[in-house]
């Protein structure tokens, strides 16, 4: 994914799919389009993950609690 939206989200009381799932809404709202992809910080997951129709990756390059959202054309 080379274009896509940075999220901010700290919150402690929700989980990481919650969290996906605000991103992805408000990314749609914005842009018109669902996101299919979602890069998070290794921390914050270690291996691949389904979050709906988001395939969701683990990535040293993003911060923690950020989230990279947005569409993938390799990704379905």
């Amino acid at each position: 994914m080379n274009v896509g939206m940075l999220w901010l989200d700290d919150d402690g009381r929700t989980t990481i799919e919650e969290k996906i799932k605000r991103a992805a809404d408000y990314y749609q709202h914005k842009f018109g389009q669902a996101p299919n992809t979602c890069h998070v910080n290794t921390k914050m997951l270690k291996d691949e993950l389904e979050v709906g129709a988001i395939h969701v990756v683990p990535a040293r390059n993003i911060l923690p609690h950020h989230f990279w959202i947005g569409v993938d054309s390799s990704n379905g």
